[in-house]
């Protein structure tokens, strides 16, 4: 663990070393961070951007594929140039590029049954940006397993919702969604506006989970429906029979939903 900032980093960072509550003890924390980022297209790519721009020392990026003409209404991350291209690849790039401080390790797989477990084990905490419910549910278990905090970005359309998972306090994903939709699909209408809001929200709650700031959504949903620009929480609650959250080693014994 790094014991202090450099003067470069106090100088990058001066403004949100301002944040009261904050400060260098919450710079150092995410100096010494390790996020992964399931998908950096347009909600995960807001949300490494403004991870790195923060200063989390540590983004590691899990997408697999290459960059199509149609990802650029939402991939920031992204350029035209490097059409037919590694997406991840162009995300470290640019983050690199964006903050040389920061350490970004891009892996090309998307989560799986066979890769989750390792890519868990590498973070501190998880940020599920993936459009798939597979996905979010494979991190969701891999995360409580692990003892570690995930946020989970989510949206459709001119919709979109955040909710903060942490192992013994409160409901999980599988709590929510205990099966995947069987009618859901991998492409949905999106506007990139409404992805990078979402992104953004996300970067901010993984910047209070690392740094201890302010109250994360743990047992809270935030829905926004951006096409009225209305915003509200939703209380969760956990299952008692979740075969998730209810077998972990953190379980608690709080009432069923």
């Amino acid at each position: 663990m790094s014991r202090d900032l450099s003067d470069d980093e106090r100088s990058l960072y001066e403004w949100q070393l301002w944040v009261d509550g904050f400060g260098e003890p919450g710079q150092l924390r995410l100096k010494n961070a390790s996020v992964l980022v399931s998908r950096v297209g347009g909600v995960g790519g807001a949300l490494a951007y403004q991870l790195a721009a923060a200063g989390v020392g540590r983004l590691i990026l899990a997408h697999a594929g290459s960059l199509r003409l149609n990802d650029l209404n939402r991939q920031l991350l992204m350029s035209h140039a490097k059409v037919g291209e590694s997406r991840v690849l162009q995300a470290a790039e640019r983050l690199r590029a964006f903050n040389p401080h920061v350490e970004v390790v891009p892996i090309a797989e998307n989560v799986s049954e066979a890769n989750v477990e390792r890519l868990v084990r590498d973070a501190d905490l998880v940020a599920s940006c993936a459009p798939l419910f597979q996905e979010r549910l494979l991190l969701n278990r891999a995360a409580l397993q692990q003892n570690k905090p995930l946020v989970d970005c989510a949206m459709y359309e001119m919709e979109a919702q955040l909710t903060t998972v942490v192992p013994g306090r409160g409901p999980c994903l599988a709590c929510l969604y205990p099966t995947e939709p069987a009618a859901w699909k991998r492409q949905f209408p999106v506007f990139g506006a409404v992805a990078g809001t979402i992104g953004c929200l996300g970067a901010m709650e993984a910047i209070k989970l690392l740094s201890g700031l302010g109250e994360p959504l743990v047992g809270t949903m935030l829905v926004c429906d951006l096409a009225s620009m209305s915003f509200r929480k939703v209380q969760l609650q956990r299952k008692a029979a979740c075969p998730v959250c209810s077998s972990s080693p953190q379980a608690t014994q709080e009432p069923a939903g």
